[in-house]
């Protein structure tokens, strides 16, 4: 699958997804507004239900743009031994780049479960 087709492929996904969380979480929203202004602000379950998804999809993510990565800089190499180290070097920047935006995903997503559910 070529870029485009994989880009094509993601916002057919992405897009259906985010109408239909849009539209089952609204009214999950309003009524604890609601329940927050009669002074009782009770933390659902779609909060931990919103967090696991969002920590799923994360890694998932995160694997693909990782194991695409690393499937070229593999092909690469295969096809041209000499330039190892100059793909090795190209290839590590993107590589700790998508590895960091995983890991704050992950401490927001994180952060979202604790102030959704406050300790004590």
């Amino acid at each position: 699958m070529n870029r485009v087709g994989f880009l094509r492929m993601a916002t057919v996904v992405a897009f259906p997804a985010i109408a239909l969380a849009s539209i089952v979480y609204s009214p999950i929203v309003s009524a604890q507004e609601a329940a927050g202004a009669a002074g009782a602000a009770p933390a659902s379950a779609m909060h931990l239900v919103g967090v696991a998804l969002g920590l799923g999809l994360i890694v998932i993510g995160a694997g693909l743009g990782i194991g695409k990565l690393a499937a070229a800089a593999a092909e690469g190499i295969a096809r041209q031994p000499s330039a190892a180290a100059q793909i090795t070097g190209a290839v590590n920047l993107p590589l700790f780049l998508l590895e960091g935006v995983a890991i704050l995903a992950e401490v927001f997503a994180l952060l979202v479960l604790l102030l959704a559910n406050p300790i004590g």
